[in-house]
């Protein structure tokens, strides 16, 4: 009876480490930008956030490029773009943000 717990124990606790574990993602590669014809702009205050690739869970789609707005407080405007995660073990989309 003692083994029989300690083997239920055993398992259990072997069950919920398997469940904890994150599932690898597996990516396909990022394929090249694709080339944008920036429109002209609409109006002042406003920067170009380039269009960029999204990882859709299966392929990646194409996000068109945009104007947006700059905040009055805001310095500088980072392009979105594709940072390794160490701690994930792949790569994470950062979004373009304004510092």
């Amino acid at each position: 009876m003692k083994w029989l717990a300690i083997g239920a124990t055993v398992f259990l606790l072997g069950i919920g480490s398997a469940v904890a574990q994150p599932l690898p993602a597996t990516y396909a590669p990022i394929p090249p930008p694709q080339v944008e014809v920036v429109p002209p702009l609409p109006g002042p205050g406003m920067v170009w956030e380039r269009g960029h690739w999204h990882w859709n869970g299966g392929q990646y789609i194409w996000i068109a490029g945009r104007y947006v707005v700059r905040g009055p407080h805001y310095v500088r405007y980072v392009d979105g773009h594709w940072r390794w995660g160490p701690r994930v073990g792949r790569y994470i989309w950062v979004p373009a943000h304004w510092q």
